[in-house]
């Protein structure tokens, strides 16, 4: 059993992107500039928009942190969505979920200018992804995608389980599995907490990709011997005996299936870490475009 060690491949992938910013730098030309939208102080929120902020200045990036108040009205937010559009200094941008009741997140996609859509979460970028013309893909799966290449796992004539169909994971997932080249060519099934006899279609995967926010679904029996198990979830599960008061699950059983599994992404330090490498990976192909564009 191979463990997919998503914070070494982030590191790699960090290291690759800070390499070609300095080059821009030794060039004098201008450098990847990500800003993020956060409304309200949402704990979890804030640390990963923190995360992301670091993250940019590892590799050499500019970025702008724009924080506004939980009770901030839609009508304000979409302006400063339009701002950020129109600001040609701002190669991407993201706006942080979840959004205050008050404000519709389905408006607040679709106002994010496309070319500056790094999350990959507008439709255009969505439509474009299904049609395999060049895209933002969305930045889960996009590290997903990295992890299977980078460990050379085989996907052409496989069989690809993917469990859970949001659009942020589970369903861009199960296109881009089924698409021509590598990693893809797999033949796809897409389930959901709400399929009936899961387990009699989650054996017969190769490869089983889930996303549900459930932890511990996916139980050791559920997988067939050597299957590959790529683990999305995390969720924080109380627990006294710790220091945190919590502990971090995924949606797969680990210590269980990791016995039968040929790789495994553990959780944390599996998929999470490859989320913001691959975010920072679309900001960097934002510059070239815009650049190219000139």
């Amino acid at each position: 059993m191979t463990i997919l060690d998503g914070k070494k491949i982030s590191n790699d992938i960090k290291a690759e992107i800070k390499a070609e910013v300095d080059e821009m730098k030794a060039k004098n030309e201008k450098v990847p500039h990500l800003a993020a939208i956060i409304v309200g102080n949402d704990g979890a929120s804030m640390t990963y928009v923190n995360t992301k902020v670091k993250a940019c200045k590892a590799v050499g990036f500019e970025s702008t942190l724009v924080r506004m108040s939980s009770t901030t009205s839609e009508v304000e937010l979409m302006d400063k969505i339009k701002k950020l559009n129109n600001e040609d200094s701002i190669d991407g941008f993201i706006v942080q979920l979840p959004l205050p009741p008050q404000i519709d997140t389905q408006k607040v996609l679709l106002a994010v200018d496309p070319d500056k859509d790094v999350d990959g979460f507008h439709p255009t970028n969505f439509g474009k992804m299904s049609l395999d013309m060049t895209s933002f893909i969305p930045a889960t799966p996009f590290g997903i995608l990295e992890l299977l290449e980078r460990y050379d796992i085989p996907t052409k004539g496989k069989h690809t389980v993917v469990i859970g169909r949001s659009h942020i994971v589970g369903r861009p997932m199960s296109i881009l599995m089924g698409r021509s080249g590598f990693p893809g060519n797999s033949t796809v099934t897409l389930t959901h907490e709400y399929t009936k006899n899961i387990t009699q279609i989650t054996s017969q995967a190769d490869i089983v990709i889930i996303a549900v926010g459930i932890p511990d679904f996916l139980k050791a029996e559920m997988i067939k011997d050597d299957a590959v198990v790529i683990d999305v979830g995390i969720t924080r599960v109380p627990d006294e005996s710790t220091k945190k008061g919590y502990v971090l699950k995924g949606d797969v059983d680990f210590e269980n299936a990791s016995k039968k599994a040929s790789f495994i992404t553990p959780v944390p330090g599996g998929v999470g870490p490859m989320t913001i490498a691959m975010l920072l990976k679309n900001t960097l192909l934002a510059r070239e475009q815009r650049r190219e564009r000139r």
